[in-house]
């Protein structure tokens, strides 16, 4: 790698007697340790410091004035007393600092040679609370800054070649230093999230760099969802080696959400933990971990993003209508009224027709709003599915007109375009065409937990049973704490279409026992104990289906196989003993 040599201003700090407080506490000290550099943070970025490197004890700070340093440097004091207030004297966390101006290697990111040397010496001559600073350095801030300075005379530093004169410096007296916070950036209209460099917990400096490529395709994975604002990586990277304030992280990139995490190497095998937190107030969202072999680095790191792009994004969707139904119902925008009704369509399946009314109220706000013309129209769908609409000509009218809508304004939105083919494939639109569709949503986002159910549900209609059991799976794979009775009917109705029946039963009561008000689940699982020779159960089903609907058997053009379609027609009608009921 080349280096280059420049001037720098360089800050070293520690904190003083660390492996002594580390000895009386461990667990507690580190974590004052971080809130110690958490509380820095904002001050070294408001001196336009970089954190070029830290340790378990302290840091190395590059600026680009050495005024800025040392008023950074009497900052980081006052802001420790303050910490240290109450605290008793054994358990203090104070820092030693040293200042220098010299000439520094640059090799990357990283810096080296004599003048981070000569700042990291002065360093260890200053004691707990102190701030040494060398001659050349003091040259340049004296008479700049209301501070004291105290010559401490010619020092001979370790490993220094000629000794250096050092000037000890304090606040002057009677001043106070005005520390100002960074300026919060307002949060986007959409959800918003950083996903911060994860921490490497092996020791071994091989695995920074499979810390920082896990990151990245995360941050890749995320940048899929087109409904989520993404910060890019080079924003997100510079908290790398710190311990920031998730809080502080969310007003300083204008976000709403960050994804942090560590990596542990043990063997050949590593354990990747990460954990989704709300910056606006600091709450725990969803965490979890994953492990792998490292035989396939890349391999793994992809399959590591896929996951948690796939169980964040139903996250990220609970946590955002939570906060919009804690809005004022005056204040309601296009987005607050989609948000609503997607939690009540997801909700239960008697609350389609309310939650088509919210839609079309945000649809009445912004005509081009495609989450809410997408979802529309599978409430249409849904309500004529289940038997639920009282006007059958006018919702397949009207679920035809906003999936056609729905698909002109999606662009690359992936959740816009599988919500359009699952409408239209339901409605007789062809199905090769709606499955293109669908595989084109997952191509953009392969981590699309819904993309694969909805591809599931269009393989059931176009006679694909095989095909719809793996994708459906895969969209419990993706999504595990999300909702499961839709991709339980799925795969049990898919069974029922390869006669194995009794491989179906437990799925169907499964989706039943999620959501009662669901029809399909009762449909089905009348039909598979009919063929079964069960029909004293099968009876009993349709009892329990005509409590949720007075549709027995629905509309059952949507099937393009017709041996599929005989098979389910033929059950129904026996478990309800009327050949010619309809």
């Amino acid at each position: 790698m080349s280096q280059t040599r420049r001037l720098a201003a360089i800050l070293a700090a520690d904190i003083a007697g660390y492996s002594r407080l580390m000895g009386a506490d461990e667990v507690g000290t580190v974590q004052a340790l971080r809130e110690h550099r958490a509380t820095a943070d904002p001050l070294i970025a408001q001196h336009d410091g970089r954190i070029v490197k830290t340790t378990g004890d302290g840091f190395l700070i590059e600026f680009s004035s050495v005024v800025g340093t040392v008023e950074c440097a009497l900052g980081l004091q006052r802001l420790a007393a303050e910490r240290n207030a109450g605290t008793p004297a054994e358990r203090r966390m104070e820092w030693r600092i040293g200042v220098h101006l010299g000439d520094v290697l640059i090799e990357g990111d990283d810096i080296l040679g004599d003048g981070v040397n000569i700042a990291a010496r002065l360093e260890g001559i200053a004691e707990p609370g102190g701030i040494c600073i060398s001659e050349d350095a003091f040259r340049q801030v004296r008479g700049k800054i209301e501070a004291e300075f105290a010559d401490l005379g010619e020092q001979s530093l370790k490993n220094i070649a000629r000794p250096l004169r050092v000037y000890r410096v304090e606040l002057a007296a009677g001043t106070k230093q005005a520390v100002t916070p960074p300026i919060a950036l307002p949060l986007p209209d959409k959800p918003s999230i950083a996903v911060l460099p994860f921490a490497n917990m092996s020791g071994d400096p091989e695995q920074e760099y499979f810390a920082d490529g896990m990151v990245e395709e995360i941050i890749t994975a995320l940048s899929r969802i087109r409904w989520l604002f993404v910060i890019a990586r080079n924003s997100s990277f510079i908290y790398k080696g710190q311990a920031p304030d998730v809080k502080r992280v969310g007003r300083e990139l204008g976000i709403r959400y960050v994804l942090e995490g560590s990596v542990r190497k043990a063997g050949g095998r590593v354990r990747i933990t990460a954990q989704l937190i709300d910056a606006t107030n600091g709450a725990h969202l969803w965490a979890d971990h994953f492990d792998g072999s490292l035989e396939d680095i890349f391999d793994l790191q992809n399959n590591v993003a896929t996951s948690v792009a796939g169980v964040i994004e139903p996250a990220l969707q609970a946590a955002e209508t939570a906060r919009s139904a804690d809005r004022p119902t005056n204040d309601l925008t296009a987005y607050d009224l989609y948000l609503r009704a997607y939690a009540m369509a997801l909700s239960s399946s008697a609350r389609y027709a309310e939650a088509l009314r919210l839609l079309e109220l945000a649809i009445n706000r912004d005509p081009h709003y495609g989450p809410a013309l997408a979802w529309a129209a599978f409430c249409c769908h849904r309500l004529l599915l289940d038997g639920r609409s009282e006007d059958p000509a006018a919702h397949r009218l009207k679920g035809t007109e906003y999936a056609r809508r729905a698909v002109e304004v999606a662009g690359d939105d992936p959740a816009i375009l599988a919500n359009a083919a699952y409408t239209l494939g339901y409605l007789g639109e062809d199905i090769g065409a709606m499955l293109e569709l669908v595989d084109r949503a997952l191509a953009l986002n392969p981590s699309f937990a819904r993309g694969w159910f909805v591809s599931g549900v269009l393989r059931l209609y176009a006679g694909q049973p095989e095909t719809a059991i793996e994708h459906a799976e895969a969209s419990l794979r993706l999504s595990p704490r999300a909702r499961v009775g839709w991709a339980l009917l799925t795969i049990g109705a898919a069974h029922f279409y390869a006669r194995r029946f009794a491989d179906a039963v437990p799925r169907l009561l499964l989706a039943i026992q999620e959501d009662a008000s669901l029809p399909n689940p009762y449909r089905y699982l009348a039909a598979c104990y009919a063929h079964m020779g069960r029909l004293d159960e099968a009876c009993a089903i349709i009892t329990r289906l005509r409590a949720v609907t007075s549709v027995v058997i629905p509309d059952l053009s949507y099937l393009r196989n017709t041996e599929h379609r005989e098979l389910y027609l033929s059950g129904l009608r026996l478990a309800a003993g009327e050949p010619n009921i309809s």
